[in-house]
């Protein structure tokens, strides 16, 4: 295997340590890793099921759900709407299970904060239309750029009342009558697949249900409407699909249900590259054999760029092959790997190019810019395009890491941390957005406590 460790940080320990300015000096690895890592539910699932919990017909349980920054609005959000959500024992490793009794139907009214999380923004709009009552949706400041245009737009077609002073952005306020008539509807979710499946998540509980059509140059992350389909098949809501870019779902109860979430496969991404950049093997436990989630992906992609994968024993095996591939991939449907996959790429033997990700400049960061400034701090040569990056592999040094508020930028600084000395992310607590336990399970991957992977 080629070996990428310029200077490995000589004294540093595995769980990081605090530099200047409360920087989290990224841990290097001494060697080959050789760790079986748990990580935690979807982050995607969990606050979709929380949605559909809310508007089903009987109460759910949600068993091994996220608890994160974007679960936690998501869950006060709900509450605010007068939904019960009460955590309940459960045999997860990263807290409680959810037990959520739904809707009461009583008027509410508030201010809902969205944090920083797309999908509470993009999903609860539609579900505030059905509450009576007016209700405020704002978002942490820095999350307020984040599209909501298109969602403003749907709902008011759909007769609903959206005051936004004209911002066509957060915050706006929503005077819901208790129900929407829905029909048919045309909606450019070019920016985001979350206008979709915010919509299709409340559909059901419309007077006559939903005819989405979406009208725009592309349909980012498909994986994640097939996700929404799934979820609401499983509650007893079927989606027809007569064509490409159209919906069709009924008016009728959502059921509750005991729903298990998956391990987030995307926030997997890391540990797995974290083989391939240190060498050995990381195993994820869990792995499904089906999953709607871009994650899902990442087996082929990590092929592709040198690596083995192999599931196996419930686990996904990623192994560390002789070299990092330079690649040119289409992530359209997947970007929220990008950071990740370019943080291998900029280690990688030839250069590489990912492209269809323009949507991801409008995440919690434009990440494409972020990951351009980020790798050009520690030497490398990176190129921002219209739709995508191209990445140009270099001799990189330490330096400050900036997280842009974005937790997958962050992780991403921490890969490449294992093999290039002085790498300091500024601000690592980013990575509870998803995954608040983030720092503990990298220094635990680093370590001998994780268990051998090939066992």
């Amino acid at each position: 295997m080629t070996d990428h460790r310029y200077s490995p940080a000589a004294g540093s320990d595995a769980s990081g340590a605090s530099s200047e300015a409360g920087a989290w000096r990224a841990p290097a690895a001494s060697g080959p890793l050789h760790a079986l890592v748990a990580v935690p539910g979807s982050k995607s699932l969990t606050n979709r099921e929380l949605v559909l919990a809310a508007l089903a017909d009987a109460p759910s349980t949600l068993h091994e759900p996220l608890h994160s920054d974007d679960s936690a609005h998501m869950i006060q959000a709900l509450r605010a709407l007068g939904v019960q959500i009460e955590p309940v024992p459960g045999e997860g490793a990263f807290g409680d299970d959810l037990h959520v009794v739904p809707m009461s139907g009583a008027p509410a009214a508030g201010e809902i904060d969205c944090g920083q999380a797309g999908t509470v923004m993009r999903f609860l709009a539609p579900v505030t239309g059905l509450i009576e009552g007016e209700v405020t949706l704002t978002a942490d400041a820095s999350a307020l750029h984040r599209p909501m245009g298109a969602m403003i737009k749907a709902l008011r077609d759909l007769g609903v009342d959206v005051d936004d002073e004209g911002r066509w952005a957060l915050p706006f306020t929503v005077r819901g009558h208790g129900q929407i008539r829905g029909g048919e509807l045309t909606i450019d979710a070019s920016a985001t697949s979350q206008f979709v499946s915010g919509l299709l998540l409340a559909a059901p509980r419309f007077d006559i249900g939903l005819h989405l059509i979406h009208d725009g140059d592309r349909l980012p992350s498909m994986p994640h409407i097939d996700m929404t389909i799934e979820a609401l098949a499983h509650r007893g809501v079927a989606v027809e699909r007569p064509n490409a870019g159209e919906w069709v779902v009924p008016a009728g109860p959502i059921r509750g249900k005991d729903v298990h979430v998956e391990p987030d496969l995307s926030n997997a991404a890391p540990f797995l590259a974290a083989a391939m950049v240190a060498g050995g093997r990381v195993s994820v436990a869990g792995w499904p054999v089906h999953s709607t989630q871009p994650g899902a992906l990442l087996p082929d992609i990590l092929t592709v760029m040198g690596a083995r994968a192999q599931r196996r024993g419930g686990a996904l095996h990623v192994t560390a092959g002789d070299r990092i591939a330079g690649v040119d991939l289409d992530l359209s449907a997947a970007g929220e790997l990008t950071p990740t996959l370019v943080g291998l790429a900029a280690l990688a033997d030839s250069p590489s190019t990912i492209h269809g990700i323009g949507h991801i400049r409008q995440h919690e960061t434009d990440r494409i810019a972020a990951l351009v400034e980020n790798l050009r701090a520690l030497g490398g040569e990176a190129e921002e395009l219209d739709d995508g990056i191209r990445i140009i592999p270099r001799r990189l040094h330490g330096g400050l890491w900036r997280a842009h508020h974005d937790h997958r930028i962050a992780t991403t600084g921490a890969l490449l941390g294992l093999v290039v000395d002085g790498v300091e992310i500024d601000d690592i607590g980013t990575t509870a957005k998803t995954m608040p336990e983030f720092p503990q399970l990298w220094a635990r991957m680093l370590s001998d406590e994780s268990g051998d992977a090939a066992a």
